[in-house]
């Protein structure tokens, strides 16, 4: 893709019904990938559980909950700034990557010369090569930020899809070769080298767009301004999703946070896989809709609750069945994870629902809301963790299910009061499925426990049977219990509705713009 025309133009955006059908279709291909991400995710976490120790992973968490904060400065700033912002050219665009560029570099000699500096935090000389190691993400997730951003303006979501499974593919491959050949923890460190060395060395393929020089005058100060709000808002939400990570490796050591880092890493699976990748395409969406309050609102709306629906169905499940899920996966040995993760578990759809009031701020441009509320964030759940520290790794994943629950409804209310959204239709489009997963939840808990065979059914043969009645069941009675609260099926043929239009009428997928054999001119289809 070539972003720009010969005099510097961003190609024009796409509105009407050929925005939504974008939007649907982008959203579609986004959860297809990252659906597709996830197993190749999981493969790999089913060979290295059984390849490595927990303490490997644990000690690569202790340098990742760092370094991870600075690898996604731009990532998450400048990303959404060249998403919301109205107009863009070749000059501003130029300009913000050598920003990125520049800042990525500093960055990157910084967080290598402070190996040192975490080693002896956590009392353990191994931390030090690694942060060296892990530095190189840093600068290389800078070189790509501006060339993803115009891939995701341009809505060429499906090559931006492609281009991060082939990436994480060669990642996990990097990985599972090297931890056969008993390199250890070196093994997770060189496959998360390779993660952003490759998603670069892809986007530049991809988006054939090079760099002129800075140029000043051409409004790169507003931009700069909105992506530093923004990525401190991230800051602030990275602080708050990782202090757990902090307090865990330095009161118990690199072994508890391995098995407490899995656990959690199945809590966050549904985020990772739904809300966090349809951010992009939501925010390209609602964006365009500022000036028609009410179709924004009611796109929003629709959008919530069909994350409720999926959400709340996906944490009532799991909450059941994680700790056998846990045990076939990762298998003998990870059982401490799998206890763990039964206190994430009804946290699973609310944080789902609470993501989305970023895709609020950033489609009306008010990175500021979001930063001053991402401090409230940090303050209540940091509370929070140091609540539960006195009862261990469970105390702190019960504060996650409980600040969840505590920040939603007023951080969607802080959000959409600009947009003159009330809190009423929100609760409103979310409360029956909460309903629904807590009745379906407590029948089939009470039905699975009162059966002896099954619930005592030892090994890893008892938790594939526990896996396959729980999910039968429970699927079964959460879509009667939404039926019955619905007064009807209109929710769920909303859902399929919707699942239907991300589908692409053509067997085959064509980018945005691709000329048909009919059209003698691509007509091109940007953000």
């Amino acid at each position: 893709m070539k972003p720009f025309d010969q005099k510097g133009a961003f190609r024009p955006p796409a509105d009407g019904d050929g925005l939504r059908r974008l939007a649907v279709r982008g959203a579609g291909v986004t959860v297809s990938s990252q659906s597709l991400g996830f197993v190749i995710q999981m493969v790999a976490t089913v060979i290295l559980a059984r390849l490595l120790t927990p303490a490997d992973f644990g000690l690569v968490t202790m340098v990742t909950t760092f370094s991870l904060l600075l690898m996604n400065f731009g990532l998450n700033g400048f990303t959404e700034a060249v998403l919301q912002r109205e107009e863009i050219d070749h000059a501003l665009a130029s300009n913000l990557f050598w920003i990125n560029v520049c800042l990525g570099l500093l960055l990157t000699i910084g967080f290598a010369a402070a190996g040192l500096l975490l080693a002896s935090f956590y009392g353990d000389p191994r931390v030090a090569p690694i942060a060296v190691a892990m530095s190189l993400t840093i600068f290389f997730t800078s070189v790509s930020v501006q060339h993803l951003a115009l891939l995701k303006r341009a809505m060429r979501f499906f090559v931006v899809s492609t281009n991060d499974i082939i990436a994480r593919s060669l990642s996990v491959a990097v990985s599972i070769l090297l931890g056969w050949a008993a390199w250890g923890y070196w093994a997770l460190v060189a496959g998360a080298v390779t993660l952003p060395l490759a998603t670069c060395i892809g986007a530049w393929a991809l988006c054939r767009w090079i760099p002129g020089r800075p140029r000043p005058g051409v409004g790169t100060i507003p931009m700069v301004r909105f992506a530093m709000n923004t990525y401190g808002r991230f800051a602030a939400n990275y602080f708050t999703r990782n202090l757990d990570n902090l307090l865990v490796g330095w009161f118990f050591g690199p072994q508890p946070l391995g098995f407490y880092k899995k656990a959690y890493d199945l809590f966050v699976l549904p985020a990772n896989q739904l809300s966090a990748p349809l951010t992009a395409v939501a925010v390209s969406t609602l964006s365009r809709l500022n000036r028609d309050s009410a179709r924004q609102a009611r796109y929003f709306l629709g959008a919530l609750s069909a994350l409720a629906f999926v959400g709340m169905g996906l944490g009532g499940g799991l909450t059941l069945m994680g700790d056998d899920l846990i045990l076939l996966l990762l298998g003998p040995g990870w059982e401490e994870a799998g206890r763990i993760f039964t206190f994430f578990g009804p946290g699973i759809g609310i944080m789902l629902l609470y993501g989305t009031h970023g895709w609020i701020h950033l489609s009306l441009g008010r990175a500021d809301r979001w930063l001053r509320w991402s401090v409230a964030e940090f303050v209540v759940t940091g509370l929070l963790f140091l609540a539960g520290l006195r009862w261990g790794l469970a105390g702190i994943a019960v504060a996650w299910v409980v600040s969840f629950w505590i920040l939603t409804i007023p951080a969607l209310w802080y959000a959409g009061r600009p947009a003159r959204l009330g809190i009423a239709p929100v609760i409103g489009a979310v409360w029956r499925y909460v309903l629904a997963s807590v009745l379906a939840g407590c029948a089939s808990a009470a039905i699975t426990r009162g059966i002896a065979p099954l619930s005592d059914a030892p090994g890893l043969m008892g938790a594939i049977v526990r896996i396959v009645t729980i999910s039968i069941l429970f699927g079964g009675l959460y879509l009667c219990a939404v039926i019955l609260l619905h007064r009807g099926c209109a929710p769920l043929f909303r859902v399929v509705g919707i699942f239907r239009e991300m589908v692409p009428a053509s067997k085959v997928w064509r980018e945005p713009g691709t000329p048909t054999r009919e059209a003698s001119v691509a007509t091109p289809v940007t953000r």
